[in-house]
């Protein structure tokens, strides 16, 4: 339950970092930072601006208050505020849908009745500004089919901004236990008993509308044909417009042109091998390559909203850079890119016709700064992600790069004390593999490679085979690699680094979360001898077990599951080969001692891994321990839980590295 809360204390803190963003809390705080400062969840997060620019929204954490502020800059006063202390949903997003209407969107981990197991239910909500209301715009079991997740996403906003226009699986009637994904029509207002508005077929899975609200185009993928289509309105009929047959899809269509006569598509160009951006035409069924395409970055990112016209992109990088499409635009984000050298520019929300530009800057001199740039006004800082991480406290990011085994160049950061910048030779470090493995690392304030270095730690971050980013040769070269030359990365950048004699060989452990998880524990088994200690969070110990459950979650026609086929084995998962590569299969080659940490609530990686793991050593008798997290999803989202695993973790590095 959200519940209003309207108390002006937290509002005045708001102004505070508005208007001395350092110098009080400098005084009074920063001789006091901790490692739970680092882990704590940021104060103010999530910033938006209204469309006339006349009033932002953002979250804000304070101990036990949890609250969605909405601030007048115009009055500069408090608005309207919400309580989400005592909710047990984890915010996803906020934004403006329009000058009255707020968007928040929020998951909850719950069992649903009738139907198997936790679900992961997403869902939206309005609320209303003016009069401080908030309501549920899709429930489950109105109108749509109960048992389903993912209820956040809108696709469309009517032309009198009344409605939006929202996937989501609709029966036909209360027997039906496979119904098929439609758009609904909900109204802002009053979303008790939505419309259908178009109804979907048993593979849809996007819509895309028309100025008039009127879906035009219609997308499909068909699990069991392995078939990926895109239809077009042809008068009251429809065409295909593309059809590819393809386990899973070669192509991403992400939006529109602004006069709509085209969707946007990104996919990879086979010259560059990397992911560039296409008009596909909604005439002739022509594919345009736009020319904004780059040959050492992917687009990763397109910028629209909820209209979906794509204004701009984002390109891959340690440091994200931009391109827009109207000139102007493109000039001034380039400017304000300018002013933070060798920091991350994260272009967050704008207002509409772009006259206003909400920016998020982190990097070596900044924890988190959220700037409003707005046309011929000088730049106003609004506030500070961790008003006690000031810039004495923050240790800087380096880039490197080093040649794999192979002659692969593998790109690395670290993360590097700042008391030993001056003297980097023979260091305690940790080894912090990231998530995914299809992502990487960015230049900004990572909670938990700060915390390491706090304590005096070199943190190594290494962007090995199969992560994102670095062009579609690097990813594949991880294809089937798990536990293999995917590892083998990790251990030649200790081996570089120990070389150099920047690390002590004698004292490295090896951190992670997700796949990095995984890969922390195919560490400790595969590599015993490299590490001191092993720390895993919510990662995979047993991928036959982990296919299992995708297959049973998704069935095994599933794209899914022909995903994970291809990443982890290539396309060979017998159980031979997952079990060669399962950490939990090696536990007696455990030398060092191992956490392990876990989300009870996790449905990405279920808590079943890591108890399989922490089974598996203990008959082995190895060190174990295991912490877990109530409430807990994948991603860490929960203030209480986020401050006991970095508290855990780093008091366990410290005891086998200090």
């Amino acid at each position: 339950m959200i519940n209003r809360f309207c108390k002006p204390i937290w509002v005045s803190l708001f102004l505070l970092s508005i208007l001395l963003p350092f110098s009080v809390l400098n005084a009074k705080e920063a001789a006091s930072v901790t490692v739970r400062d680092y882990g704590a969840l940021p104060r103010v997060s999530m910033v938006s601006i209204s469309p006339n620019g006349e009033m932002i929204a953002y979250r804000m954490t304070e101990g036990e208050k949890d609250m969605i502020v909405v601030y007048d800059l115009e009055q500069g006063k408090h608005k309207a505020s919400l309580d989400l202390s005592d909710s047990k949903t984890h915010m996803n997003t906020i934004y403006f849908a329009t000058d009255s209407e707020l968007i928040l969107v929020a998951s909850q981990v719950r069992r649903v009745m009738g139907y198997r197991g936790d679900l992961d239910i997403s869902t939206a909500y309005a609320y209303n500004i003016a009069r401080n209301e908030i309501r549920q715009l899709l429930t489950p079991g109105d109108l749509i089919y109960k048992g389903q997740e993912g209820l956040g996403r809108i696709a469309g906003l009517s032309p009198d901004s009344k409605h939006v226009y929202m996937p989501a699986y609709v029966p036909d009637d209360r027997y039906d236990q496979t119904p098929r994904m439609s758009l609904v029509r909900v109204e802002l207002d009053s979303p008790r008993r939505p419309k259908v508005h178009f109804k979907g077929r048993d593979d849809s899975v996007d819509f895309f509308v028309d100025e008039s609200g009127e879906v035009i185009v219609h997308e499909t993928f068909d699990n069991r044909r392995n078939r990926h289509e895109l239809f077009v309105r042809d008068g009251d009929d429809w065409r295909e417009l593309y059809g590819e047959d393809t386990e899973i899809q070669s192509i991403s269509v992400v939006g529109m042109t602004p006069d709509r006569k085209s969707v946007v598509v990104i996919g990879t160009n086979s010259d560059t091998k990397r992911e560039d951006y296409y008009t596909l035409s909604l005439a002739t069924g022509e594919f345009t390559n736009m020319g904004f395409g780059r040959k050492d970055a992917d687009i990763e990112y397109t910028y629209k909203g909820l209209d979906r016209i794509v204004w701009g992109v984002r390109y891959s990088g340690f440091n994200p850079e931009y391109r827009f499409f109207d000139e102007d635009l493109n000039k001034r984000v380039q400017e304000i890119r300018a002013l933070f050298p060798q920091h991350s520019v994260w272009l967050r929300d704008w207002s509409e016709g772009w006259d206003d530009l909400i920016v998020k800057v982190e990097g070596s001199g900044s924890s988190g700064t959220f700037y409003k740039f707005s046309k011929d006004e000088p730049p106003t800082e609004l506030a500070s992600a961790y008003p006690k991480i000031t810039p004495e406290y923050i240790h800087p990011i380096g880039k490197m790069a080093f040649k794999a085994r192979d002659g692969l160049i593998i790109p690395n950061l670290l993360t590097i004390p700042r008391d030993r910048l001056d003297s980097m030779k023979n260091m305690p470090a940790v080894i912090m593999p990231h998530g995914g493995p299809a992502s990487y690392d960015h230049i900004g304030f990572d909670w938990l490679a700060q915390s390491l270095a706090n304590r005096g730690y070199l943190v190594v971050q290494p962007q090995f085979r199969g992560s994102t980013g670095f062009g579609l040769d690097h990813e594949l070269a991880g294809r089937g690699e798990w536990g293999a030359k995917m590892q083998d990365d990790l251990t030649d950048a200790v081996n570089v680094l120990v070389k150099k004699g920047i690390v002590d060989p004698e004292r490295i452990c090896i951190v992670g979360a997700s796949y990095g998880g995984y890969a922390a524990l195919a560490g400790g088994a595969f590599t015993p001898e490299l590490y001191r200690c092993v720390v895993s969070i919510n990662g995979v110990a047993d991928l036959e077990d982990m296919m299992d459950s995708e297959e049973r979650d998704h069935g095994d026609d599933h794209w899914v599951v022909a995903y994970w086929t291809k990443n982890i084995g290539n396309g060979d998962i017998s159980d031979e080969h997952l079990d060669a590569v399962s950490p939990a299969q090696h536990a007696e080659s455990f030398q060092a001692p191992v956490l392990l940490i876990h989300g009870k609530d996790d449905q990405t990686v279920p808590l079943k891994q890591s108890k399989i793991m922490y089974k598996k050593l203990k008959r082995s008798r190895k060190p174990v321990e295991l912490l877990e997290l109530k409430g807990e999803i994948h991603s860490l989202v929960q203030g209480e839980t986020r401050l006991k695993t970095v508290e855990a973790l780093v008091a366990f590095v410290d005891r086998y590295l200090q």
